[in-house]
């Protein structure tokens, strides 16, 4: 942050948004990268060419954007911010950049364009259903920054306190790999924590479409309760998994007879294993739903 190139990255990040009369939000997770080293180590660890589509969430002024676009074939930019929109739009056509997309739109409610590579600085307020969206699109890679205890949970392990419903998710979609901090310096305006940077890739050996379809479902209703026992966590939360009611729910469930079926209603959700949810989770699915 002592370099020369950083300071001149954070003063002009400052003068672009005091020309243009802009206050960042931090509620809506506007903080934005000026350290110039840490955006160029990002862009490095895409290992851009020039055949890439990238997609990037939360653009911002552009930090990102401009340096992906001049790397890549073309950058798909999302901004929901139309004043911030606009502005990107506008530095754009001053560095006579035609390959981005840019598209003020709420990233959670789009069908994302074709892509194959996603590199965003992510608005932290909605780290957790923006990851699980890319979960439903193949890629190539994703750097993405989060908050650093966000990237804690992606990693968690079986009965800890990070263990959450977004370990179990990524389990049979992606590893990650922690790459760089980021210090809270790094940003304005100055969030409470550091952040961040990891790399998922795409499982080679993945479940079927379907199987994971039903897995994300029993997982979502399972961690809704992650200290309770199986059994009861599903019955509270019964309405994701099924159009049972709670007393047909509690009957199918007093009826079932497989023995490694009941041990497993008998745990803790906590402790159990992703493998162990998804052989729940398609047993139980046939059971409740035919």
């Amino acid at each position: 942050m002592n370099s020369e190139n950083s300071i001149s990255l954070s003063k002009t990040t400052k003068n672009i948004l005091n020309q243009n009369g802009i206050k960042l939000n931090k509620n809506l997770g506007q903080n934005y990268l000026i350290d110039k080293n840490k955006r160029d180590q990002i862009i490095n660890f895409g290992n851009i060419n020039e055949n890439d589509v990238i997609l990037e969430i939360g653009t911002g002024i552009g930090t990102l954007t401009i340096e992906l676009a001049k790397k890549a074939k073309k950058v798909i930019a999302i901004e929901q911010d139309k004043n911030i929109c606009d502005i990107l739009a506008k530095r754009l056509k001053e560095e006579k950049i035609d390959n981005v997309e840019l598209l003020n739109e709420d990233a959670l409610n789009i069908e994302f364009p074709k892509f194959n590579k996603i590199i965003s600085n992510l608005p932290y307020q909605i780290s957790s259903p923006i990851t699980f969206k890319f979960l439903e699109y193949d890629f190539d890679l994703a750097i993405l920054m989060y908050q650093k205890e966000f990237t804690d949970r992606m990693n968690g392990e079986v009965g800890t306190k990070n263990y959450s419903r977004l370990s179990a998710m990524l389990h049979f979609k992606c590893d990650v790999k922690k790459l760089t901090d980021v210090s809270s310096e790094s940003f304005i305006p100055k969030p409470k924590i550091d952040s961040t940077v990891v790399k998922l890739t795409p499982k080679k050996n993945k479940i079927s479409l379907e199987d994971f379809k039903i897995y994300s479902k029993f997982t979502k209703a399972l961690f809704q309760h992650r200290n309770k026992k199986i059994r009861n966590a599903l019955i509270d939360s019964r309405h994701i998994i099924t159009n049972l009611d709670k007393k047909e729910m509690k009957k199918c469930m007093n009826e079932i007879e497989d023995e490694k079926l009941n041990n497993y209603l008998k745990k803790r959700v906590v402790v159990v294993t992703p493998e162990e949810i998804l052989f729940l989770s398609k047993d139980l699915n046939s059971i409740l739903n035919g």
